[in-house]
C-alpha cells in the first residue's frame, strides 16, 4: 500500500469517526507520522472509549 492509498483510507475512516462522534474536530483527528499515539489519546479522551471500541463502532457504520 502506498502513501496515497493509506491517506485516502484514513480520510474515509476519519469521516466515519466524525459521524459517530460529532464533538471530534479535524484537529483531533489529524494524523502525523510519529504522532499516532497522541491522536488516539485525544480521541479516547473526548469520547471516553478505547481505540478498539472506536474501531468497532466505525466498522458498524
Amino acid at each position: 500500500m502506498n502513501e496515497t492509498t493509506a491517506s485516502g483510507l484514513w480520510d474515509q475512516m476519519k469521516g466515519k469517526i466524525k459521524q459517530a462522534y460529532a464533538d471530534l474536530t479535524d484537529d483531533d483527528l489529524t494524523y502525523e507520522d510519529g504522532k499516532e499515539d497522541e491522536m488516539w489519546g485525544r480521541v479516547k479522551e473526548k469520547t471516553g472509549k478505547t481505540k478498539d471500541e472506536i474501531h468497532k463502532s466505525v466498522a458498524d457504520l
